[in-house]
C-alpha cells in the first residue's frame, strides 16, 4: 500500500463490524405513504444484520439500496452528497424521512468513516481539491487523475478506519481496479479496522471472501448468496455465450435482414 495506515489506539481494540443492524421504525412504513416508503424492497419494513466487515447491498436500479445508503449516511452526520462528518446536517428535522424512521444498533460507535457516491464524486473532489495538499492524495490533486485514478487515490490514501458508505463505487474502476479495489477492502477489513456497506452492480467486487450480500427487490430485502444474484448469473451466462443474448436482443434486426 501507499498509504502509511495508523490505527486509532480506540480503533486497534475493536472488532468490526462496528455497526450491527438497521432496522425501521413500523409506524413510518405505510405501504400507502410517498416516496421512499412506497418502494417495494421497504414494503416490510427495513432489517438488516451485520455479522461480516463486508456487506454488498445488490438489486436493480430503482430498487432502494442508494436511497438507504444516503439515509444512514445522514444519521452517521455524513454529508449526505459525499464526505465525511466535516459537512453535516446539524437540524434532526433536515435530514430525509428515512433517515428518521431508521434505528441503528453498533457494537461501539465510531464517529470516522465516509460516505461516497460516484454520482457526486466530482463536488467532492472540487472541493477537497481546494482545502487539502496534493500529499493527501499521493501528491496529486484529484482533478488532475483520471476518474478512475481518483477513487483509488481516495480509497488508498484517505480512508483508515471507521465506518464506509459506498454506492457504486466501480462505477470508474476498471476490471482491475476493482480487483485492487477488493485488496484495499481487505487490508482494512482483515484487522477489524473499517467496516464496508457496499451497493454494487459489479460481480467482482460481489465475489469478495466472507462478505453478507442483501438482495433489494419485490419481495423485499433479503440475504442472497453470490451465485444466486442476477449480477453473476446473467454476467456467466453472457460470456459464456454472448451470441445468444445477441440474438435475443436483435431479433427484429434479424427478422428484417431475413425478409429481404
Amino acid at each position: 500500500m501507499k498509504a502509511n495506515r495508523q490505527t486509532h489506539p480506540a480503533l486497534s481494540r475493536l472488532g468490526a463490524p462496528f455497526l450491527r443492524s438497521i432496522a425501521s421504525a413500523s409506524v413510518h412504513f405505510d405501504r400507502a405513504s410517498s416516496h421512499p416508503f412506497d418502494v417495494p424492497s421497504f414494503a416490510d419494513g427495513i432489517n438488516l444484520e451485520f455479522s461480516t466487515n463486508v456487506t454488498f447491498l445488490v438489486g436493480e436500479n430503482g430498487s432502494g439500496k442508494s436511497t438507504l445508503l444516503e439515509a444512514v449516511a445522514e444519521i452517521c452526520g455524513f454529508n449526505p452528497e459525499g464526505g465525511n462528518r466535516d459537512h453535516q446536517r446539524e437540524v434532526f428535522a433536515d435530514r430525509s424521512e428515512l433517515s428518521q424512521a431508521l434505528r441503528l444498533s453498533w457494537s461501539r460507535r465510531v464517529t470516522e468513516g465516509f460516505f461516497m457516491r460516484a454520482e457526486s464524486f466530482y463536488n467532492f473532489a472540487t472541493y477537497s481539491d481546494r482545502v487539502s495538499h496534493p500529499s493527501a492524495y499521493g501528491g496529486k490533486r484529484l482533478h488532475h487523475q483520471s476518474h478512475g485514478e481518483s477513487f483509488l487515490a481516495l480509497f488508498e490514501h484517505r480512508f483508515e478506519q471507521g465506518l464506509y458508505l459506498l454506492d457504486e463505487p466501480e462505477a470508474a474502476l476498471s476490471p482491475q481496479r476493482q480487483l485492487s479495489f477488493l485488496r484495499i477492502i481487505h487490508e482494512l477489513t482483515h484487522p477489524g479496522h473499517a467496516q464496508f456497506i457496499i451497493a454494487t452492480h459489479s460481480p467482482i467486487l460481489l465475489a469478495y471472501p466472507g462478505a453478507r450480500l442483501y438482495g433489494f427487490g419485490e419481495e423485499g430485502i433479503r440475504e442472497v448468496a453470490y451465485k444466486e444474484t442476477d449480477h453473476y448469473l446473467v454476467t456467466r451466462d453472457f460470456l459464456n455465450s454472448p451470441d445468444r443474448y445477441f440474438k435475443h436482443l436483435f431479433a427484429d434486426e434479424n427478422d428484417e435482414a431475413g425478409d429481404d
